[in-house]
């Protein structure tokens, strides 16, 4: 029958990098065909993935081989005889776990192909050691005992036996050969193992540097932290500062309100002071006609003491009138000294907002 496939899937093949032992190398650009085979004839199993005419994958399954899942969707396995360690990365988690499983139960069927051999090979030994120790015996007998006849007459059984001790032999020469070729695997594994514990021991030492920039990661990000909560602090202290200024927006435009209604009265006092030279004519006016009065006063004494009153009252309005004008000039200097600060508080403000 030879070798026929038993399991087929499909993958992404790696193998470690000899130089580092630590970093994967693509060995296939694309998802491959990855088979398990069963060898009738030698009792094996065998991992085998092509590209193209590219053998990518040719790995004997032994019952010391362990398959590991990294992850979820990729597997790993050591090859001692490769000396190498390949790597698949499935496109699903069911793919990785039934390769997973057939590899264990290819396992197992490599371990017991091997127990039997072992067993085999034991009682073929044993066997030929007890061959061995009877062909003497029987040959010893017939020395002694027999005649030329019957030596004769034993001669078939004698080469028979001599025949059976010769395979006996082979098959003890054999064993002797397959185990040599176990105690050669055997050694190539410890060589493995101990590679795969140095490996081992490397990415502890980068779990080690990973655990410790981790940690300079985590530092950072508290100090991040602070930084945000205090810029945090700023952005409040800022908005409040936004609405204190939008507070004194409003103060401003009511000062400004003021100011219009204070600009208004100002405007409305000098429409009034705008009467007072009307009024200081006429005054003039009376006075020169007072002065025409007294001359005429020399010639109209007699009409003196009847204008007399007249004379008096005028001056006395005309008194009432300059005391009234003078307090109004002194109210108009008042609401423009007011003005006048009111303005200098104004700028004042402007300039400290």
């Amino acid at each position: 029958m030879g070798e026929q496939p038993i399991y087929t899937t499909r993958a992404h093949v790696f193998q470690i990098d000899p130089s580092t032992k630590k970093n994967w190398v693509p060995a296939s650009k694309q998802a491959v065909t990855v088979s398990y085979f069963y060898d009738s004839t030698r009792n094996s199993y065998r991992i085998i993935s092509v590209d193209g005419s590219k053998v990518i994958i040719n790995s004997t399954i032994t019952p010391n081989m362990t398959f590991t899942k990294t992850s979820q969707k990729f597997g790993q396995w050591a090859d001692s005889r490769a000396n190498t360690v390949f790597g698949l990365g499935f496109a699903s988690e069911q793919q990785l776990t039934k390769f997973a499983e057939k590899f264990q139960e290819v396992k197992d069927a490599a371990k017991l192909a091997k127990d039997k051999s072992q067993e085999k090979g034991d009682t073929l030994s044993n066997h030929s050691q007890e061959s061995g120790r009877e062909t003497p015996s029987a040959n010893q007998a017939s020395s002694i005992n027999g005649t030329d006849d019957e030596k004769i007459s034993f001669s078939p059984e004698t080469a028979q036996l001599k025949s059976e001790n010769e395979r006996l032999k082979s098959c003890v020469e054999q064993s002797n050969t397959t185990a040599k070729k176990y105690e050669t695997e055997l050694q190539t594994l410890k060589e493995s193992n101990a590679r795969l514990v140095d490996a081992l021991q490397e990415s502890s030492a980068n779990v080690e540097s990973w655990k410790k920039e981790l940690t300079v990661c985590q530092e950072e990000s508290e100090t991040l932290r602070k930084k945000i909560g205090e810029l945090e602090a700023q952005c409040k202290e800022a908005n409040q500062e936004k609405q204190r200024n939008a507070q004194l927006t409003v103060r401003v435009k009511e000062l400004e309100a003021e100011l219009q209604e204070k600009e208004q009265e100002l405007e409305n006092l000098r429409r009034q002071a705008e009467i007072i030279p009307q009024l200081m004519g006429e005054c003039e006016s009376i006075t020169a006609k007072l002065k025409v009065a007294e001359s005429k006063n020399k010639e109209l004494e007699g009409r003196i003491e009847g204008l007399q009153m007249d004379i008096n009252d005028s001056r006395q309005k005309q008194g009432n009138m300059k005391g009234e004008l003078k307090k109004f000039m002194d109210v108009l200097d008042g609401k423009l000294d007011e003005l006048h600060e009111f303005r200098q508080g104004l700028a004042k403000l402007g300039v400290d907002n």
